[in-house]
């Protein structure tokens, strides 16, 4: 899976778009009790995230796969003319 498309949400919530249309949301809150990702903890740090299609990485050093990702998430949707580059 690659991510075209990343938002951080309230409640610790990314939404994200995958390069085949696929939409979900991924709970970031159960990785906050590891100290990589304490400082998210802090929902202005939490909204500091970078996409790197293949993951996702916070200003504090912290990431994603996008196979932990694709793993764990929740689909809400599925949209086949998703074509954002973000």
């Amino acid at each position: 899976m690659r991510i075209t498309k990343i938002i951080p949400t309230e409640n610790w919530i990314l939404s994200i778009v995958s390069d085949d249309g696929r939409i979900g949301q991924f709970d970031v809150s159960p990785f906050l009790e590891y100290e990589a990702f304490e400082p998210l903890k802090d929902h202005g740090e939490f909204i500091k995230i970078h996409n790197g299609g293949y993951f996702v990485e916070w200003d504090c050093g912290a990431d994603l796969s996008a196979d932990t990702i694709e793993a764990r998430w929740q689909i809400v949707g599925n949209d086949k003319k998703t074509n954002i580059e973000h």
